[in-house]
């Protein structure tokens, strides 16, 4: 993508921008709301928050801890081999005990910490995450793309009103460089043929990605192509063109996150 040149504290500042916008939806919610479901299964809105709240602080560890967060991976591992449930009991169970205002409390608490730890990332920075370790912009804008995409299942699920804002560009831009991530993470080969990205920015700036001349193209928002990129919408429930057979099979399987193959909503689930 041309014309575009961050630095990590352009990301960090973003970062923070972001989990403001969310806590703007969250932070006047009458009690009884943090219990209402999110069109994660089985999350409520206190769990995505809590769930922010989490991944933030183990962020925060990777960054000022390496060798620290190495041991809370492990620990984490050994416990994914009792299921979905042991996992969330100890990523959210601490925070399913908060009241809203502790949990809020707590999750600013974790992102100021993490906006101070990354203030200190150098250019260069290899930060170890659930994974590879990753580079201090890429790491960044993960954690950027966690906040919106969690925020989203709160706004759907509130009827809260986050307007999209450029910041989009980081969970675009990692839509497009996990194309091959999303088909090597399901033991697939990815598609040969090149695919053009055209999207209208929030600002009406025009964000472009692939050769130019590609036969597949995908068009449309911004905001529409992070929602199928993130798996908070089937793409037949956006505005998005998308032409060409390689393009509409990436557009099905997308996943912008790590972790295991998972399929977004159905096609008419919004």
């Amino acid at each position: 993508m041309s014309g575009i040149r961050l630095n990590v504290a352009d990301v960090a500042g973003d970062l923070v921008a972001e989990q403001r916008a969310l806590d703007a939806v969250v932070a006047d919610l009458p009690t009884e709301a943090w219990d209402e479901s999110t069109p994660s299964p089985g999350w409520t809105v206190g769990d995505q928050v809590g769930h922010l709240t989490y991944f933030d602080g183990t962020a925060t560890q990777a960054i000022v801890d390496p060798d620290g967060f190495r041991a809370a991976v492990d620990a984490l591992v050994g416990v994914a081999r009792s299921g979905d449930d042991a996992v969330d009991d100890l990523t959210l169970g601490a925070f399913r005990r908060m009241s809203p205002a502790e949990l809020l409390a707590a999750w600013r608490d974790g992102r100021d910490r993490l906006a101070s730890a990354a203030g200190g990332l150098a250019e260069d920075a290899r930060v170890p995450w659930y994974g590879p370790s990753m580079g201090g912009k890429s790491f960044l804008t993960a954690r950027l793309m966690e906040a919106w995409a969690h925020g989203q299942d709160v706004v759907d699920a509130v009827g809260g009103h986050r307007p999209a804002t450029n910041r989009l560009r980081h969970i675009a831009q990692l839509g497009v460089i996990t194309r091959g991530w999303s088909y090597a993470n399901r033991r697939m080969e990815a598609p040969e043929a090149e695919v053009d990205v055209v999207l209208e920015a929030p600002s009406g700036d025009t964000w472009t990605w692939g050769p130019g001349d590609a036969t597949d193209v995908i068009r449309g928002t911004a905001e529409d192509f992070c929602l199928v990129v993130t798996q908070r919408r089937h793409a037949d429930d956006t505005a998005l063109e998308v032409a060409g057979d390689a393009a509409r099979d990436w557009m099905v399987r997308a996943q912008a996150f790590a972790g295991p193959p998972t399929d977004g909503p159905a096609a008419g689930t919004f």
